[in-house]
């Protein structure tokens, strides 16, 4: 059973005054649990829509979709909230932390909204994470204080501190350095790894693209099955 499905799924936004806007075109994808999966695409192509649309943010116009093999046009937006909060953890190319916290207050950010144990013990769970993305000795530190990797590490600190079952990180390395990204992306697929995750990555970073096991190619709104990079093992 597949932890995310999508059958022929379009994403239409309809302008007014002109021509409607065809974002993603009969997209077919399945996701199983702890997978990892590459999805490649120049700007423009439709790699946030289709992200926002794994991660519960936003829904299909037309085609079929499954959450954990839910229907998910049964969902109400209260019951997609509640989904996403459990199952999803988002990591950004801009990090979008919140300035004037610090390390710790941003990560236990997501747990705020947690219903059990986990609300007290927020500031314990944080500074466990950070210390895991080896920022054990920052974690009093306001983000704005420390380099691109580390509010990088702080951002996935925050994806993963729900322990989520499916992590989107979108252009994860954008905003890195070729040798800060590497390390960093080396430091997700272990994370995700221990935790079971499957790890969707929307880049057009190809060396990036190229780590996941299942890759695919986004243009124009089609998803395609990505050729192997020569020389890179399958």
């Amino acid at each position: 059973m597949s932890l995310v499905e999508l059958e022929d799924v379009t994403r239409t936004i309809i302008l007014r005054d002109a021509p409607p806007l065809h974002i993603l075109q009969g997209v077919d994808l399945a996701i199983e649990s702890g997978a990892r999966v590459s999805v490649v695409g120049r700007s423009g192509s439709g790699k946030s829509t289709l992200l926002n649309i794994l991660g519960l943010v936003d829904t299909p116009s037309t085609g079929f979709m499954r959450f954990d093999d839910r229907p998910v046009r049964l969902m109400n937006a209260k019951e997609r909230d509640r989904m996403r909060g459990d199952n999803v953890g988002f990591i950004f190319q801009q990090f979008n932390l919140i300035e004037g916290l610090s390390a710790t207050e941003n990560v236990a950010m997501p747990l705020v909204y947690c219903g059990d144990v986990r609300f007290w013990r927020r500031r314990d769970l944080a500074r466990e994470m950070l210390d895991r993305v080896g920022l054990g000795h920052r974690l009093d530190a306001p983000v704005t204080t420390l380099s691109g990797g580390e509010q990088q590490r702080v951002a996935i600190a925050r994806a993963l501190v729900r322990s989520p079952r499916l992590i989107l990180a979108d252009e994860p390395t954008g905003a890195l350095d070729i040798d800060t990204g590497e390390a960093i992306m080396a430091l997700l697929d272990a994370i995700a790894e221990d935790i079971d995750a499957a790890l969707v990555v929307i880049t057009h970073d190809q060396a990036v693209a190229s780590r996941a096991r299942t890759r695919y190619a986004l243009s124009a709104g089609v998803l395609t099955p990505a050729e192997e990079p020569a020389g890179v093992p399958g």
